[in-house]
């Protein structure tokens, strides 16, 4: 049992640094030959701003999971109908427009329950005896 309670601790915490690592790989596009190195550079950082905005929100849902669970599954739900938008009108297809979207949203609200399932773990931890505190 104490190693379903780790797993369900820590499983959001890595999902969420491992799906801030993919979206950071887009902004590896910033880099294109015959641009001032300086440009590139700008590019490159401009492009990260949602990754740092992930990191801030990794960082608070650390201490304060259930919130932070709620705001990744507001993020991955609020972005999927504009992700979906922009792809279908770029290749229009249906079925690439909803594969991205599974790459890219949908694991923030995966991620945005597992917070929350986490949460109602470590209250349940609190509301047990003493002796079955120290298991975690």
């Amino acid at each position: 049992m104490a190693t379903k309670k780790k797993i369900i601790l820590w499983l959001p915490r890595l999902l969420c640094i491992a799906a801030i690592l993919f979206v950071s790989l887009f902004a590896l596009d910033a880099f294109e030959p015959g641009m001032p190195l300086g440009q590139q550079l700008l590019n490159f950082l401009m492009s990260l701003i949602p990754s740092f905005v992930l990191l801030l929100l990794l960082g608070f849902s650390w201490k304060r999971p259930y919130v932070g669970g709620i705001i990744f599954a507001i993020i991955g739900i609020v972005t999927s109908p504009f992700v979906y938008i922009l792809n279908y009108n770029r290749t229009h297809s249906v079925w690439l427009s909803l594969s991205i979207i599974l790459m890219i949203t949908v694991p923030f609200i995966v991620i945005g329950v597992l917070y929350i399932m986490s949460r109602y773990q470590m209250k349940r931890k609190e509301n047990c005896p003493e002796e079955s505190r120290f298991d975690f």
